[in-house]
């Protein structure tokens, strides 16, 4: 508001004949900036507010220095002497941008007085529920320079919208991030079409040179890694693929690829890790353990006695931070195994656990079937606070009173690629 009403006036002081007042702020960098109120992590409907609000004031300034111009030339026309004509003057403010069908306009609008006195430039870009020709119309609308992540979640395109799509972010040369999740690819779904659209959305990811996170969560992608990531010219530091549904095959393809010395943070949540995909986990677990800094295994179906066989090459991936295990029936034994054994792990800060089985106050051998769908409410929290506090103090004797254990999503959440 400070800004815009700096803007104005300096506009204005021209069309009154008074002297104008130097602008000298050209940048302002509010990427990242949060409101004071959010509970935990980026909070969607804060960006998307001030998106909407930085929108408005690039649509108002632009508004404003139109009148003035307007009333400077119907001035001049009457006046004898000529007067010289203000030097134009903008300035650039940087912005993480979250837009949905409700702002698309406003930010639309925005993005076309890119020549006003105040200018949009775009760092993130966090797109939900449009059309493909609305996201289309803002890619383009977009200034290239300085964009590093696009995040086109809940879009619903598909193989054929995706490919349509993504050519006009190869525009972004400097590109580090992008989000394909939720993006309605199946490939139980796949015709002679649709077939021949995720050839084509693999050759289009291999167009991205910088490109170092990728997220294709939600997406039904078995037994087809290979061909979607084969193109790709440059390694992936962070893979994220919950729930794909993927197969020993696809795993064993992630060890032999580009990306496997280079992931930094691996999602692999909601895979069922009871049968054969645990020993393909293993072994990709340790091609990757020299890198890995932040690994999901969330809705696993991960028992103790998967969790013993996971353990070792666990412990090999010696530069972990962050671990991610909510959603898995493990018990309060296997929890306390899992706080003693990763004890060796110096960089191990975060733990994201799940509430024990034995501390839900239903049969635990009843448990499993229904697992990923019980709720917090069911827990006994005075056994659970037993159980948080024992393991509070089995880190503090081993000298890791740093460590957060935790069963809140909040903090994981909070948690981002750009602060690895």
């Amino acid at each position: 508001m400070a800004v815009v009403a700096h803007l104005r006036q300096a506009l204005e002081e021209p069309c009154h004949g008074t002297s104008k007042r130097e602008c000298r702020l050209r940048v302002l960098d509010m990427t990242g900036v949060q409101d004071l109120d959010t509970d935990c992590g980026p909070n969607r409907m804060s960006l998307w507010s001030s998106t909407v609000v930085l929108a408005k004031a690039c649509i108002e300034v632009s508004k404003h220095k139109n009148e003035c111009q307007k009333h400077g030339s119907k001035r001049q026309k009457g006046s004898s002497g000529a007067s010289a004509t203000p030097q134009p003057f903008s300035m650039e403010i940087r912005a993480d941008l979250f837009v949905n069908g409700t702002s698309f306009g406003v930010l639309r609008d925005a993005l076309q007085t890119a020549t006003g006195p105040l200018r949009l430039r775009c760092r993130d870009f966090h797109t939900e529920e449009l059309s493909i020709t609305g996201i289309m119309s803002l890619l383009e609308s977009l200034d290239p320079v300085g964009v590093r992540r696009v995040d086109l979640r809940f879009n619903n395109l598909g193989p054929s919208g995706l490919c349509a799509v993504l050519p006009h972010i190869t525009r972004f040369t400097k590109l580090l991030s992008l989000n394909l999740s939720y993006s309605n690819v199946d490939v139980r779904r796949l015709t002679l079409r649709t077939d021949t659209g995720l050839r084509q959305l693999a050759a289009q990811l291999g167009r991205f040179p910088c490109l170092k996170e990728l997220n294709f969560s939600s997406s039904r992608l078995s037994g087809n890694l290979r061909q979607l990531l084969g193109d790709m010219q440059a390694p992936l530091e962070s893979l994220e693929l919950a729930f794909c549904y993927l197969l020993p095959g696809d795993l064993a393809f992630l060890c032999q690829s580009i990306h496997a010395p280079a992931l930094r943070r691996l999602d692999l949540s909601g895979h069922n890790f009871t049968g054969s995909l645990l020993q393909s986990l293993c072994q990709l677990l340790e091609e990757i353990s020299a890198s890995l800094l932040h690994l999901d295994l969330m809705e696993c179906h991960l028992t103790d006695a998967q969790l013993a066989d996971l353990l070792p090459v666990l412990c090999r991936c010696s530069r972990l931070r962050c671990l991610g295990l909510f959603g898995n029936p493990l018990s309060t034994s296997g929890l306390k195994t899992l706080a003693r054994k990763t004890v060796v792990l110096p960089d191990l800060h975060l733990v994201v656990y799940p509430y024990p089985v034995d501390c839900y106050s239903q049969d635990p051998s009843r448990l499993a079937p229904a697992f990923d769908h019980l709720s917090e409410d069911t827990v006994d929290k005075n056994r659970f606070a037993a159980v948080s506090t024992e393991l509070t103090q089995m880190l503090a004797s081993s000298g890791r009173a740093d460590a957060v254990w935790t069963t809140s999503l909040c903090c994981h959440g909070a948690l981002d690629y750009f602060t690895l």
